[in-house]
């Protein structure tokens, strides 16, 4: 816990002197004090500045502050260990990762800097029409994807699009978003194209986008498809969630049910639902 006073008093020819303290002789427990109010990112700095400082970095009482309050029932979900067998800093780092479940259709991750608490669902893990009929969609793979793989819409009278998740989110206020791009990405001569020749239909009729929440809350938003070349993240709307030990429902839909016209070219990701 650092070095006591006698370690202060240095034996010369004049007899006994003080010492200066440094760093080094701040107690271990107070060190770790003022860790607990300094970002990750700073904590991480400061442990390199000396052994005190980098015993204070590891200590239980830094890290569990940075966590989530909901971080026990989050580590049984997404880890093969318990969350009493890990130290709370090996908590946090395996919480910033982007980890899967359900059979890897979807990402949990934790945000460095504030704990939020971020998820992503896979198109893989959504009811889409025609999805397994080569005449309408190809599944690409792509690098642009934290699932390698991306749905590609070739062409369709019908599109609908619907998702379910439950999970238990910490307290707090999210957003719900699909990530899409019009035109399909290739790489040729190692930059980036994308080719609009397929991109139709999408200026005629808005698609709607709406969730609903098991504790009743509702979100419908609506938008032409515009924007060609690049991923967009369409806002559906926001809940919040107030009892972090409950699991939260939540189902959500794309659709664009107009069958006067065809539309494609539109490539699906996912999901996301990020802390506001």
């Amino acid at each position: 816990m650092g070095a006591g006073f006698s370690g202060l008093i240095e034996e010369s020819i004049e007899g006994p002197t003080l010492l200066k303290p440094g760093l080094g002789d701040v107690p271990e427990n107070c060190v770790a004090l003022v860790l607990t109010h300094l970002d990750p990112p700073e904590i991480c700095k400061f442990a390199e500045l000396n052994r005190v400082f980098r015993q204070a970095s590891l200590a239980d009482c830094v890290w569990e502050s940075k966590l989530p309050e909901n971080y026990p029932s989050l580590a049984h979900k997404l880890f093969d260990e318990g969350p009493q067998r890990l130290a709370k800093k090996d908590i946090y780092a395996r919480l910033c990762h982007h980890n899967g479940f359900d059979g890897g259709t979807k990402k949990v991750w934790m945000e460095k800097r504030n704990g939020g608490i971020c998820v992503q669902i896979s198109w893989k893990g959504m009811k889409i029409t025609g999805i397994d009929d080569r005449r309408y969609w190809s599944h690409i793979p792509s690098d642009e994807s934290r699932f390698q793989k991306i749905a590609y819409l070739q062409q369709i009278w019908w599109l609908e699009v619907d998702g379910n998740l439950e999970f238990e989110f910490p307290r707090g206020t999210y957003s719900l978003y699909f990530r899409l791009q019009l035109g399909k990405t290739t790489k040729k001569l190692g930059r980036r194209v994308c080719n609009l020749d397929q991109v139709h239909g999408w200026g005629i009729k808005p698609v709607r986008f709406q969730f609903s929440t098991s504790n009743g809350q509702k979100a419908m938003s609506q938008c032409y498809l515009k924007e060609a070349g690049k991923w967009l993240h369409h806002h559906v709307g926001d809940f919040a969630v107030e009892n972090p030990t409950e699991p939260t429902k939540i189902k959500f839909s794309m659709t664009q049910i107009d069958c006067t016209h065809t539309k494609g070219g539109l490539c699906l990701d996912s999901v996301l639902i990020l802390p506001k």
